[in-house]
């Protein structure tokens, strides 16, 4: 199929084949007849595309500062090319559409095959076939509405900005900006029985708004807020509505101005909220920003996993708000027809775009026509024809940003790429093409099955890890899975047998234990007598939100990231680990965040590790101290070692190296030469039956627990 991408670094923009979308058992697949352009939104996304580097840097400074955290850490050679691979993947484009369901995951049972359906979202991209979330979908009845119904989504953010105005029959209301969205906007005012005022700069744009209500102003009226009082009854509109996209604080401003006393001025476009303080404390003003199509977007729970917000206390979320446009569409209480400029076969996309940033021509509201005559078949795009044959033979089941970085850039020179899978189309391809990929799919049980792979990478979400390298395993492939194994004790125990019965190596990638600085430290330690060790992490804090710590999908951060440094802990000390007592710091998040565990060895060693959330981010993430016999042994964020003892050593790396690169050559190297895996899986078991029990005595005020 094919799908409509732009390059961050540059700004092209390509209509590129990709392979089908992976869908999800919350997900529906959709073949696409018509998408609607966003001009304002999709607009600016293009423009600060071509932008130059400066351009984008003044607009991100939040990014820049992030940048040069990441040249102290990992050097400028390693940063500037982390930043480019990220400009440099193609970005999809476009958040409404419409078109007839192909086939429903698992766990949907509004929605059959053949329905009708208008989408929204990340997802609903300008492509042939998209996949999108349950909530993110409303069904359209007749497909004569099918192009009118490809801007519902857009439709539901005009929608969304009325309702949080919570005016009745009768008010009046003031929408400042009378593109797309301003003009449904209207619309929807007039529909609701509320009397409705349009300003905007352009004449065009006015004399489109007055088909729908009476009052319409140019900005440079001189006698605007006047008239606008005249037909207020004198008193100041109700409220008002902001849809324009300006970097200027004129709009605000002007919104304070023409505001009755306790009157609402809803944000939906994007502007600058400096606005001066007179007006808005003079009149108890109430400023609100409109989220997008309703409540339910940017929530996880609600768009990914399908938990609808009950109507009993959430009346319109924002697939209530999609399912009213498309209904007042079938209706036809609002009228999209006059609001379409242009109409571009889905081929000449790019002309479209052409058009928005030159300004060549005027417009408003731009569809997409897709050819639905077209025979699409889900099967994998070769990346890469001049493959062959190789003793090691790689596939990828996950190639996002931490892949991308330590991974893929990692492996040997000796090896052949035979597939890369990817849920998302754009990134495959990318994928594909970069490294070198014979080719891409979003389907991850492709690479398992595939007889030319011998060895699988794992780098999906954490609820994927068990599922592949079982089906893994089970095929007789070597499999390198990036931490955690899994995230149950049922999975542990079926991936333990799996393992013994299979003909294929397991490593986990805990590769801080393949770190130069470590191999340093655990020669100056003495294995026949105990050592102590100190372990402090301060772990950045993502935000609540982010899908590591919900426990479904990422596991949390005990089973997702402490897992590396109880490994560590493990293989500094060779001894085994018998017992564990560990303590969280009360938060109000459903995972543990920030918490400290002991650990004890057969050999009577000990190792503390102090995990934390709630450190600063200018202190170094990970400090060591090993102290063996009479000596110190302290390594700083994998980037420097100081050995205190009978002879002092100090030594510090060019930039920060935490073994990825060892780790991976050290399994390949076990998988040529037939010996055992780097990490032997007794090893592995055992940290992982660590990181449960860290949970358990969190969970129990701290108990102790004995590990098998």
């Amino acid at each position: 199929m094919i799908e409509l991408t732009q390059n961050l670094k540059n700004g092209k923009m390509e209509l590129t084949e990709v392979p089908f979308p992976f869908i999800g058992d919350n997900q529906i697949l959709v073949q696409v007849y018509y998408s609607a352009i966003s001009t304002g939104t999709e607009g600016k996304t293009v423009k600060d595309a071509r932008a130059s580097y400066i351009q984008k840097a003044k607009s991100r400074k939040e990014e820049v500062k992030k940048v040069f955290k990441s040249a102290q850490q990992h050097g400028v050679a390693k940063t500037y090319q982390m930043v480019m691979d990220k400009l440099e993947m193609p970005s999809p484009l476009g958040y409404s559409c419409s078109g007839k369901i192909l086939k429903v995951g698992k766990n949907i049972v509004n929605f059959t095959e053949g329905d009708l359906v208008a989408c929204g979202g990340g997802s609903a991209s300008h492509a042939e076939i998209i996949a999108v979330p349950e909530n993110l979908c409303v069904k359209i009845k007749e497909e004569k509405n099918l192009e009118y119904g490809s801007f519902t989504t857009i439709g539901a953010i005009a929608l969304q900005g009325i309702r949080q105005t919570e005016l009745t029959l009768g008010s009046n209301c003031v929408v400042i900006g009378l593109g797309l969205i301003g003009q449904i906007t209207i619309q929807l005012l007039k529909s609701a029985g509320i009397d409705a005022i349009g300003i905007d700069l352009d004449q065009s744009k006015v004399d489109l708004a007055s088909k729908f209500t009476k009052t319409t102003l140019l900005r440079s009226d001189e006698h605007l807020t006047e008239r606008i009082f005249k037909e207020t009854d004198g008193y100041g509109t109700d409220a008002v509505i902001i849809t324009a996209g300006s970097s200027s604080l004129d709009p605000v401003e002007l919104a304070g101005e023409i505001c009755r006393k306790k009157g609402k001025v809803i944000i939906v476009g994007s502007v600058p909220t400096g606005f001066s303080r007179k007006n808005y404390f003079k009149k108890e003003l109430d400023l609100r920003m409109s989220s997008s199509y309703g409540p339910g977007r940017y929530d996880n729970n609600y768009e990914e996993k399908g938990i609808d917000y009950p109507i009993g206390y959430v009346r319109w979320t924002e697939n209530r708000n999609m399912q009213a446009f498309a209904k007042l569409i079938e209706q036809k209480k609002i009228d999209i027809a006059p609001l379409i400029s242009h109409l571009f076969a889905f081929k000449d996309s790019i002309k479209a775009y052409d058009m928005i940033i030159s300004q060549s021509e005027p417009f408003l509201g731009i569809c997409l026509k897709y050819d639905r005559t077209k025979t699409l078949i889900n099967d994998r795009v070769v990346t890469n024809k001049t493959h062959s044959a190789a003793e090691l033979n790689i596939g990828f089941i996950g190639a996002g940003s931490f892949a991308n970085n330590f991974l893929l850039p990692n492996l040997p020179s000796n090896v052949t790429k035979t597939g890369v899978a990817t849920a998302r189309p754009h990134t495959a391809k990318n994928i594909g093409n970069k490294y070198g990929f014979s080719y891409c799919t979003c389907e991850g049980s492709e690479i398992v099955t595939d007889k030319k792979t011998n060895i699988i990478f794992i780098a999906t979400r954490h609820n994927q890890h068990a599922k592949y390298v079982l089906e893994g395993l089970r095929n007789n492939k070597h499999v390198f899975v990036e931490k955690p194994l899994c995230l149950s004790e049922t999975e542990l125990a079926e991936i333990r047998v799996a393992s013994l019965e299979s003909k294929g190596k397991l490593l986990v990638g805990y590769n801080r234990r393949f770190s130069p600085l470590i191999t340093k430290a655990r020669q100056e330690i003495d294995e026949t007598i105990p050592v102590v060790i100190n372990y402090r992490i301060n772990a950045s804090s993502p935000p609540p939100d982010h899908w590591t710590l919900d426990l479904e999908v990422g596991g949390g951060r005990v089973l997702g990231e402490l897992c590396h440094f109880i490994d560590l802990a493990f293989f500094i000390t060779k001894s085994k680990l018998t017992s564990l007592s560990a303590r969280k710091l009360d938060t109000n998040l459903n995972s543990i965040d920030s918490c400290v565990v002991n650990l004890s060895f057969e050999n009577g060693s000990i190792a503390s590790i102090t995990y934390v959330a709630n450190g600063h981010a200018d202190k170094s993430k990970e400090y060591l101290e090993i102290f063996s016999g009479k000596k110190v042994i302290t390594v700083d964020d994998f980037q420097s070692i100081e050995i205190l003892g009978q002879k002092s050593y100090k030594s510090k790396l060019p930039k920060q190296d935490k073994g990825h690169k060892n780790e991976i050559h050290a399994f390949c190297d076990s998988i040529l030469k037939g010996s055992d895996s780097p990490i032997p899986l007794k090893e592995l078991i055992t940290v992982s039956k660590a990181t449960f029990a860290v949970i358990k005595s969190c969970n129990s005020d701290g108990s102790s627990i004995q590990i098998c």
